[in-house]
């Protein structure tokens, strides 16, 4: 086991770092590395990335750096930097003062180049893009050699000086590893090591107009930093050969690449690119939608840190790719709010009840459970009147079978308060929708139980008409209606769910006026809420539905233990 094992249970990854750290391997040294292009913002697929890459850092008394690999100018922004920054912080892990960049590596990477070039290892090459692809080959069929292949090692050298003082347009060259068109890993057919590209970058201003592909600097931003295991999904799984073949070429330090298994989630997408078309396409309003898989998404929707790192830790860390169950991720953050959010009382849909025997001018104060599951959270107070609100859904004049609330005729318990027996409905004669619920109370049961031993089966939650106010309130769903959005026949924009948020206006117990924002709360019967940081006002908190109370993953467990 590691030494300092505590983030995750024992995996394949932590097997072999454990049989390097005890061969002696890198020195007995554990050094990973936390790669993000700063083209987006995090998602929850990189929180699993971040647990491997500090995890086992961490586990093995190592470190881990934070890098952003920014060789791409065309989509990267300083803004995406700061985001990632905080994103990690937010989610608990620490880069301490190992935070680098792949552009201040741009120097070493062509020193590097211009060798293979002077080896005869690398070669300028005239052919554009698409005649790249189409001598590239297929998995049945060889590639074809460029007919630039074998240039001089003095014109090879000549050339790339020219590409990189600038002299020629955009895609017209390209520098490319000789290796092998024959290959039966398409990825070591001479691939590309640098294109030109005139566009300036968010570090390097116009210094460069050369860039590196990601194949070529990926080992070599390993190899400078003393990286010992690169820790990579299982996408380079089929890269591997090439990464191994740079640095061997090159004789310099060599990390293990290691693959895992991405994370797969269901009723999402978690490719930027697609994240990117709903925020350009307006289907949602931006990086930190609620309902997006963005770690400021989550935030923003009410997810803790613990949360999404205890579910990155439990889905495990396998080689081969799956699907999992999003149920899971919210079944683990009721598991936590249940224990630590406090509780309040809110009506999403409210229609009057008026307590006909209760005096009009009677006000009192009633004791309410902060928290049942934390007896150290102690009680507060909730006004109580003749007028209440209520839930729509919780009266039926034509009862079915199995509906224990209310209904004309029938008694049922008010949360905290007293027993309620329903005498009359006032309706809209215009739409005979119901505007107004009659009712007497029993002044014997404060509190909610009758000194007589009856029994009721049902219990509502309410707010004092008098004393609530109007709490906005957003109720997020998921944002596409398919488990396998990216598999949709068609466009994964037509499994987009046009019920993935619903917005109203609640009545609210006054206490809940005063939430800071990322405030999170269980309104009773309704589900788990927070305050929304980013609209929420001093005195006016807009709350947004994290998830509802009904958890499916636990109702799924049950049936799994029942079979």
């Amino acid at each position: 086991m590691p030494p300092n094992a505590q983030s995750a249970p024992f995996d394949f990854i932590r097997e072999t770092v454990a049989a390097d750290v005890a061969a002696g391997r890198y020195g007995g040294k554990v050094v990973t590395r936390f790669p993000p292009e700063p083209n987006g913002y995090l998602h929850i697929g990189h929180a699993k990335a971040l647990g491997i890459d500090f995890g086992v850092a961490a586990d093995f008394g190592g470190r881990c750096h934070l890098r952003m690999d920014d060789t791409n100018p065309a989509r990267e922004e300083a803004e995406y930097v700061e985001a990632i920054k905080e994103d990690v912080r937010w989610l608990g892990w620490d880069w301490g003062e190992h935070l680098y960049f792949a552009s201040d590596y741009f120097g070493k990477m062509i020193e590097h180049a211009e060798r293979l070039i002077e080896d005869g290892r690398a070669y300028v090459d005239d052919l554009t893009a698409d005649q790249i692809r189409e001598h590239r080959g297929t998995l049945t069929a060889p590639g074809r050699e460029s007919p630039w292949r074998n240039r001089s090692v003095a014109e090879n050298r000549e050339l790339f000086r020219r590409m990189r003082a600038g002299e020629f347009p955009d895609g017209s060259r390209v520098l490319r590893a000789r290796i092998d068109m024959a290959h039966p890993n398409l990825n070591m057919r001479d691939p590309v090591m640098y294109r030109i590209l005139h566009m300036p970058h968010h570090r390097s201003g116009d210094a460069w107009c050369v860039y590196p592909s990601y194949d070529w600097a990926h080992g070599l931003e390993d190899s400078i930093e003393g990286v010992t295991h690169s820790l990579c999904d299982l996408d380079f799984e089929n890269h591997r050969p090439l990464y191994d073949w740079f640095l061997d070429q090159l004789g310099v330090h060599h990390p293990r690449q290691i693959e895992f298994a991405r994370l797969n989630i269901s009723y999402t997408v978690l490719s930027k690119r697609r994240l990117m078309r709903l925020i350009e396409e307006g289907r949602v309003t931006g990086w930190d939608d609620p309902r997006l898989p963005t770690l400021r998404g989550l935030r923003r929707r009410g997810y803790t840190p613990a949360s999404i790192r205890r579910f990155c830790a439990e889905i495990g860390i396998t080689k081969t790719n799956s699907l999992t169950d999003v149920a899971l991720l919210e079944h683990g953050l009721r598991e936590e709010l249940n224990l630590t959010a406090p509780r309040a009382m809110a009506v999403l849909d409210p229609v009057r009840l008026v307590i006909e025997n209760y005096p009009a001018d009677r006000e009192e104060e009633l004791d309410a459970v902060n928290n049942p599951e934390d007896p150290a959270a102690g009680t507060r107070k909730v006004p109580f009147c003749r007028e209440l609100y209520i839930e729509r859904e919780d009266f039926r004049e034509d009862p079915p079978k199995k509906f224990f609330r209310l209904a004309p005729g029938r008694e049922v318990r008010l949360r905290y308060a007293y027993l309620v027996t329903c005498t009359g409905v006032v309706k809209d004669p215009a739409t005979g929708a119901v505007r107004e619920l009659r009712c007497t109370y029993d002044p014997a049961t404060r509190g909610g139980d009758a000194p007589d031993g009856r029994k009721v089966k049902s219990t509502l939650h309410w707010v004092s008409a008098r004393h609530a106010w109007a709490a906005p309130v957003r109720l997020y769903d998921r944002l596409f209606t398919v488990e396998r959005p990216d598999e949709t026949a068609t466009d994964f924009m037509d499994a987009l769910n046009p019920a993935s948020l619903e917005e109203r206006v609640a009545q609210a117990e006054p206490g809940l006026r005063g939430a800071a924002p990322g405030a999170r709360f269980q309104f009773e019967r309704k589900g788990y809420f927070v305050a929304d940081h980013a609209d929420s006002a001093p005195g006016a908190p807009v709350f947004n539905r994290i998830v509802p109370l009904r958890d499916t993953w636990a109702r799924i467990e049950r049936a799994g233990q029942a079979d």
